[in-house]
C-alpha cells in the first residue's frame, strides 16, 4: 500500500439560485457597503437570499444591511446579518424582520451597541428554539428589559454606561434555550438582575454560567418536556401513526397567563406549549401525543359545519359531543390511547355545582364526556344521572354503527340539551372546577359561519389536502460542530436529512460477486476462522475442568524419565463468542466519480464492488451491521443515506440500493459521523466499530477555512470514543498524509492501489474485528 495517484479535482459548488450579474450589480448597488469581506461573501449570500426571500424581502433584507453596513460598528454586524438573515426568515417569516431591527436600533441609541454582534451572532440559534413570530417578540421584549435594567447609570452626572453582561448573554441565550422555556429564561434573568445590577464582576459571572448561583438558579428553573427538544420525535409520531405532516409551532404559557391559550392549529400548522410538565402519572411527551392524536383525529374525522343557527350552549354540546366521538375513534385504533385520556381527563364530582349560584351545563358536559370515554362494558365513573346515562347509552349505540359523523354527533348534542336545560343555566356564573380537557383543542375548525366568506373558511379543503399531500422526507437532525478557534460547539449548526436510498437492479451487484468469486472464495477460507464456536479448548491450565491427555502423558514419560514433569495437565473451556456490531459510513461525494489513474473504472464502481464483498463477509460471519452514506451541501443540507439497516439480512433490497448509489455534492464528515453513532450506540453489542470509507478531506462549499472541518471530525471521533464506538478511516486519497493522522490519529489506513480496494476493505475488516 505505498503507490501515490493523482489529487482528486475540486469539489463541485453548490447549486443555489443563479443571479445575473446585472441583479447582482443592482443589489450590491443597494446594499451600497464598500467592506472588502463583504463583496468576497456577497454573491453566495444573494443566492441565498433568492431562493428563500420574495422580492419584498429581499428589498427589506438589502435595506437593512446597508443600515448596519453604515451604523459604524465595523464589518461584522452586517456581513453576520448578510449570512444568517434568509435563514431566519425561512424558519420566523419575514416580518420578522422589523422587530429584530427595531431591537438593533434600540441597542444603537443606547451604549449597547457593542452587544449588536453577539446579538446577530445568536440569531439563528435562537430562531430554531422560538420558530414563532410571537415568542422571538417575546424574547426580544426580555432582552431589550434586561438591557435597560443592567445599564449603569452614574447619578449626578446624567451618564448611562453600558450592560457589562449583555454580550455574555447573547452569547449563553441559545444554550440557555436548549435547556429552558421562555418562561425559565425569564425568571432566570429576573434573578440576576435583581441580585447583581450593581455589581458589575458578579453579574457577568452571572450571565455567563459562570456561578454556582446562575447554574442553580438554571436547574430551578429547569421543568417540564420543552416542546422544541422534541420535535423531531413527535413529527415522526405524528408522520408514523396519523400520516400527518404539518408543523409543530411553541407558543409560550408563561406570557399569556390570563389569555391562557390552548392549543390548536390552522393552515399554517400545529400550535401546542412549549412546555409541559408530567400530570397525573403521564409524561410531559405523552401528554403531547395525546393533544397530537386529538387534533389529527380530527383532522381525519371531522368536518366543519355551519354555526349560525347554533346557541353558544349548544355549540359547547356538539364541542364536547365531536371531541368524544374522534377520542373514541382514535381509541378503536389505538387503544393505548384510552390510558392517557382518562388518566388527563378531569373527573368531575357528580353534584359539586350548585345549580342555584352557577350555571352548570359546562360541569354536566364535563361529566358526560368523561362517562363517553370509559368502556361502556365496565365503566368506571360512578355517575348515577338517569340522562347522563342514557345518552352514554345513545352515544355508543350510534358509534356501534360505524365512524358516525359530525353531523350525525351534532343532531346528538342538540337533542342532550334539549332534555337537559335548566333555566339555571343562564346565570351569568359559570362553574369550572374540573372542566377544563387541556389536550383537547378550541374546535375553532368545527364552525363556518354564513356571513363569512367561504374563502376564510378553508377547514375542509385543508383536510383534504392533508390527506392527499405526498409524505415528505423525515424532519431534519440538527447538529453541533466544533469551532476549534473558540473551542466552543457551534449550537444546532448543521441540519442533516436522512431517507432510505433510492433502489436499483440488485443483479447489478450478483454480477460484482461473481466477478471476484475466486477472491469470495479465498475470503471464505478466513471466514471459517473468524466465525463463532460454542466451546475452545484453553489447554496447558495447572487447574482446569478436566484432564488434557496428551499434556499428561507427555508429563508422566517426563516423570519416569526422571525430567521435571509439566505441572499443567488440565485444560478449560471458554466460549468464543463474536459480539461486534459494524456501521459502514460512506463517503458519497462528488470526487467518486474520477477514474484513478490506470484504471478504467471510477472511484465509485470500486467502492461498490469492495463494499458488496464486505457486506457479503460480515454476512457470513453473522454480525450486526448496517450501511449508509453521506454527501452535503452546506452545513444546512447534510444528506445521510440509509443503504442497509441493522434489521436487514443482505438482500436483493440491499443489493439494489447498493447498485443504485451516486456520488456528488461535498464532506462533512463530522454531522455524518455523529447521526451514524446515534444508531451504531443503540445496539447491545460490546464492541462497536464505525467504519469510515472515504477518498478526501472533510470539506463543504459554504466553508472557508479548510482547517475548520477537520478538526470538527476530530472532535466528532474523540465524542465517539467517548461513547465506546472504535472509528477506523479507509482512505483513497493519496494526500490523506497531510490530515487523516489529525482525524483519527493511528486509526486509519491508507489504500494507495485503489484497484486493490475490493481485495483489501475485506481482509482489513477481518484483521481489526479478529
Amino acid at each position: 500500500m505505498s503507490t501515490r495517484s493523482p489529487p482528486p479535482n475540486p469539489l463541485p459548488g453548490g447549486e443555489g439560485v443563479k443571479s445575473s450579474p446585472e441583479q447582482l450589480q443592482a443589489w450590491r448597488a443597494q446594499l451600497d457597503c464598500g467592506f472588502p469581506q463583504v463583496a468576497d461573501v456577497f454573491a453566495d449570500c444573494m443566492s441565498e437570499a433568492a431562493a428563500l426571500l420574495t422580492p419584498d424581502g429581499i428589498h427589506a433584507y438589502l435595506e437593512q444591511g446597508r443600515f448596519l453596513g453604515k451604523m459604524g460598528r465595523g464589518v461584522e454586524p452586517v456581513l453576520i446579518f448578510l449570512q444568517e438573515w434568509p435563514q431566519v426568515a425561512a424558519i420566523l417569516g419575514e416580518s420578522a424582520l422589523v422587530p429584530v431591527m427595531d431591537a438593533v436600533r434600540v441597542m444603537t441609541k443606547s451604549p449597547n451597541s457593542h452587544a449588536i454582534t453577539p446579538f446577530l451572532q445568536s440569531l439563528a440559534a435562537i430562531a430554531r428554539r422560538l420558530p414563532s413570530q410571537a415568542q422571538m417578540q417575546h424574547y426580544l421584549d426580555l432582552t431589550l428589559d434586561y438591557m435597560e435594567r443592567t445599564s449603569v447609570s452614574i447619578h449626578g452626572i446624567h451618564k448611562t454606561y453600558a450592560s457589562p453582561s449583555l454580550p455574555d448573554f447573547f452569547l449563553q441565550s441559545p444554550l440557555l434555550l436548549s435547556l429552558l422555556s421562555i418562561e425559565g429564561l425569564r425568571n432566570w434573568v429576573a434573578y440576576g438582575v435583581r441580585n447583581y445590577s450593581h455589581h458589575p464582576e458578579r453579574q457577568r459571572d452571572y450571565f455567563s454560567l459562570q456561578s454556582a448561583d446562575s447554574r442553580a438558579v438554571l436547574q430551578r428553573e429547569r421543568h417540564g418536556t420543552l416542546l422544541v427538544d422534541h420535535t423531531r420525535k413527535l413529527d415522526l409520531y405524528l408522520l408514523g401513526l396519523w400520516q400527518d405532516a404539518d408543523h409543530l409551532v411553541p407558543y409560550s404559557l408563561g406570557f399569556d397567563e390570563l389569555r391562557k391559550p390552548i392549543p390548536y392549529f390552522d393552515q399554517l400548522g400545529i400550535r401546542l406549549p412549549d412546555v409541559y410538565d408530567d400530570c397525573k402519572g403521564i409524561s410531559g411527551l405523552d401528554r403531547y401525543r395525546a393533544a397530537l392524536a386529538h387534533m389529527a383525529a380530527h383532522r381525519r374525522w371531522s368536518g366543519a359545519i355551519f354555526a349560525d343557527n347554533y346557541s353558544p350552549f349548544q355549540r359547547m354540546a356538539v364541542e364536547f359531543f365531536e371531541d368524544a366521538r374522534v377520542e373514541t375513534l382514535a381509541m378503536r385504533e389505538y387503544p393505548g390511547l384510552r390510558r392517557i385520556f382518562l388518566a388527563l381527563h378531569p373527573a368531575p364530582v357528580e353534584g359539586a355545582c350548585n345549580p342555584e349560584t352557577h350555571s352548570c351545563l359546562r360541569h354536566r358536559l364535563a361529566m358526560l364526556s368523561r362517562a363517553l370515554l370509559d368502556k361502556p362494558q365496565a365503566p368506571t365513573h360512578g355517575y348515577q344521572d338517569a340522562a347522563l346515562n342514557d345518552f352514554v347509552r345513545r352515544f355508543h349505540a350510534v358509534m356501534e354503527q360505524g365512524e358516525s359523523s359530525t353531523e350525525e354527533i351534532a343532531a346528538l348534542a342538540l337533542s342532550y340539551v334539549a332534555k337537559t336545560r335548566r333555566q339555571s343555566d343562564q346565570l351569568p356564573q359559570t362553574f369550572f372546577t374540573d372542566t377544563e380537557v387541556d389536550f383537547r383543542d378550541d374546535n375553532r375548525h368545527l364552525w363556518r359561519f354564513h356571513e363569512l366568506s367561504d374563502d376564510e373558511e378553508m377547514f375542509e379543503e385543508h383536510r383534504q389536502s392533508i390527506a392527499a399531500e405526498e409524505v415528505k422526507g423525515l424532519p431534519p437532525r440538527h447538529y453541533p460542530e466544533w469551532d476549534y478557534s473558540s473551542q466552543t460547539y457551534r449550537p444546532d449548526w448543521v441540519s442533516l436529512y436522512e431517507r432510505l436510498h433510492p433502489s436499483g437492479n440488485a443483479a447489478d451487484i450478483d454480477q460484482l460477486l461473481a466477478k471476484h468469486s475466486a477472491l469470495a472464495k479465498r475470503l471464505k477460507r478466513l471466514l471459517d476462522l473468524l466465525k463463532p464456536q460454542d466451546k475452545v479448548r484453553v489447554r496447558y491450565q495447572e487447574e482446569g475442568s478436566e484432564l488434557d491427555l496428551d499434556v499428561a502423558i507427555r508429563s508422566l514419560i517426563d516423570f519416569k524419565s526422571g525430567a521435571t514433569p509439566d505441572p499443567r495437565i488440565n485444560m478449560s473451556h471458554r466460549t468464543d463468542g463474536r459480539n461486534i456490531a459494524v456501521m459502514l459510513l460512506l463517503d458519497l461525494s462528488e470526487s467518486l466519480n474520477e477514474k484513478p489513474a490506470g484504471s478504467d473504472q471510477t472511484i465509485l464502481q470500486l467502492s461498490q464492488e469492495a463494499v458488496s464483498l464486505l457486506a457479503w463477509s460480515i454476512e457470513q460471519l453473522g454480525d450486526p451491521f448496517a450501511i449508509a452514506g453521506f454527501h452535503s451541501n452546506t452545513r444546512r443540507d447534510v444528506r445521510y443515506l440509509h443503504i442497509k439497516g441493522y434489521g436487514e439480512h443482505w438482500n436483493d433490497d440491499v443489493k439494489g440500493r447498493l447498485a443504485a448509489m451516486q456520488a456528488g455534492y461535498s464532506t462533512r464528515m463530522g454531522a455524518a459521523m455523529r447521526h451514524a453513532a446515534h444508531y451504531l450506540q443503540a445496539q447491545s453489542a460490546d464492541k462497536k466499530l464505525l467504519l469510515v470509507l472515504t477518498d478526501g478531506q472533510p470539506s463543504d462549499v459554504d466553508t472557508q477555512d479548510e482547517r475548520l472541518l477537520i478538526e470538527d471530525a476530530r472532535q466528532s471521533v474523540r465524542e465517539l470514543d467517548q461513547q465506546g464506538i472504535f472509528t477506523y478511516c479507509i482512505n483513497l486519497d493519496p494526500q490523506a498524509d497531510a490530515y487523516v493522522s489529525d482525524i483519527f490519529g493511528h486509526q486509519y489506513t491508507v489504500i494507495d492501489h485503489i484497484e486493490r480496494l475490493p481485495e483489501q476493505l475485506p481482509k482489513l475488516f477481518m484483521a481489526l474485528t479478529r
